[in-house]
């Protein structure tokens, strides 16, 4: 409750919380992005001051730097979490 649609914070209240949710499925197989069999099954972007600095934590947690990295200006950086989703660092 209280998040906008899709997990994003309304802008009426920044501060409040954001909304995922999840299933099991029983038939699960890793993604492979970009393209494969089975594209990104759901993404994240998540908004950091700097790329660089966060980048250890997030390796730390399990994450692994996707070869296929689209920026060309470096605004974002592409990872996979621990079974294979991707999502991205968005800096600034």
């Amino acid at each position: 409750r209280g998040g906008a649609p899709g997990g994003r914070r309304p802008p009426q209240n920044p501060d409040g919380p954001a909304q995922l949710a999840f299933q099991r499925i029983e038939d699960w197989v890793e993604p492979a992005w970009p393209g494969g069999a089975h594209p990104q099954q759901f993404h994240l972007d998540l908004s950091v001051p700097d790329i660089a600095a966060a980048d250890p934590a997030v390796v730390a947690a399990g994450a692994r730097v996707n070869p296929h990295q689209p920026s060309r200006e470096g605004g974002f950086r592409v990872y996979l979490d621990p079974v294979g989703h991707p999502f991205c660092l968005i800096g600034g």
